[in-house]
């Protein structure tokens, strides 16, 4: 660890202890907006908040390459210690806290970007949402290399190490109605019972045959019907469905046989079924340039016996989208090791805190490495 880094290590540890005791949930993080916007204008960066959602983008310095990095806000809402509440088990405090300790750094260092240097914090990457409004906004039109981060948990790395790239799967989350009729248990012929529908939705799914090279998946992972009244047929179902796949065009095709099972089983029960998409993260698509580039950063910092393979994960990213909504953008995603156990998501991850310092210096490096790279007139 580099002498700068070891002297703002309490402000660094404050900042994420802040985060993680403030946690809020998607489209919620008000006052983690408003505590990011205060410590950006401390800075002297330009900020950009927006009037009909959360987030806030810093930026310093001018003209081209524009980099920017990108860390996620919210928190998830789950059960801790028998209490609902919003929490940070995914790491998004760690994200924002490396993030803005990159920028303390370079302030430490007395580092002025030969360009712009842009800062992301977005909001409601659990909905898999939030991305896709900060391209809505603009936010990296101009944008040439996009740089974001996530802590990984030990079943992928060990602490420690880090990857160039997190390859996630796409997924979407499709929920449902099915729309029968009622009728008295010893009269089945006179209704439709939506049980049986569901039965066979979830036969008809387990019948889907795609490229067995390309990781996919799709199931029924919530189904409800009925009432206290055991001898009622019930006639309204609601459930839903989880779609996973390791490429776009594998889920676009998941995708165009879940609505056509639902159409068939219309025709055949006779039945409404009706299908809202709730949300959807896209497959990483890769970029060589950014990855190896982040690869040198990681060998720079932590040294080559250190430096993993790309991780090809079947979770979901909305980061992912900011590379399918402008091609022209040079995106990757570090993948830091940093001992998080049992796991991500779950109410009671943890990791080793001092991961984040190894964040910031590689997450510093390769925004010098990529202005550098321009400068010698390599663009």
């Amino acid at each position: 660890m580099n002498l700068a880094l070891k002297q703002l290590e309490p402000t660094i540890m404050g900042i994420f202890r802040h985060l993680h005791n403030h946690p809020e949930i998607s489209w919620q993080e008000y006052e983690t907006t408003a505590y990011l916007a205060d410590l950006l204008s401390r800075y002297g960066y330009r900020i950009r908040r927006f009037e009909d959602c959360t987030g806030v983008v810093g930026e310093i310095g001018s003209g081209r390459p524009v980099v920017a990095l990108r860390a996620d806000m919210d928190a998830l809402w789950q059960e801790v210690d028998g209490l609902f509440q919003a929490h940070h088990s995914c790491g998004h405090d760690a994200h924002m806290t490396m993030v803005f300790g990159t920028l303390l750094l370079f302030h430490q260092n007395g580092y002025s970007p030969p360009g712009t240097l842009r800062v992301i914090f977005q909001p409601a990457e659990e909905k898999g949402t939030g991305a896709l409004k900060m391209v809505e906004k603009q936010v990296i039109q101009d944008v040439d290399y996009l740089y974001g981060v996530h802590l990984r948990p030990v079943q992928e790395l060990k602490n420690g190490t880090a990857a160039p790239a997190i390859l996630h799967g796409a997924a979407r989350f499709i929920t449902g109605e099915i729309i029968g009729n009622e009728a008295h248990a010893a009269r089945p012929h006179l209704g439709t019972n939506v049980i049986e529908v569901g039965a066979s939705f979830v036969e008809e799914l387990g019948r889907i045959r795609q490229n067995p090279m390309v990781p996919h998946s799709v199931k029924m992972t919530r189904f409800t019907a009925g009432s206290e009244s055991g001898n009622i047929i019930p006639g309204r179902a609601q459930f839903s469905l989880d779609l996973r796949a390791q490429t776009n065009p594998v889920m676009d095709e998941l995708t165009s046989r879940v609505y056509r099972i639902a159409e068939c089983l219309e025709r055949l029960h006779g039945v409404q079924i009706r299908l809202t998409e709730e949300a959807y993260t896209a497959a990483a698509e890769r970029n060589q340039e950014a990855e190896q580039l982040m690869a040198q950063a990681i060998r720079d910092v932590l040294g080559a016996e250190q430096l993993m393979e790309p991780i090809t994960t079947p979770g979901g990213e909305d980061f992912h989208f900011y590379s399918l909504k402008n091609p022209r953008l040079k995106a990757t995603m570090l993948g830091l090791g940093c001992g998080l156990h049992p796991g991500l998501h779950h109410p009671q991850m943890t990791f080793d805190h001092r991961a984040i310092l190894n964040g910031i210096e590689i997450l510093s490096r390769v925004v010098e490495l990529t202005f550098a790279r321009h400068e010698e007139g390599n663009p």
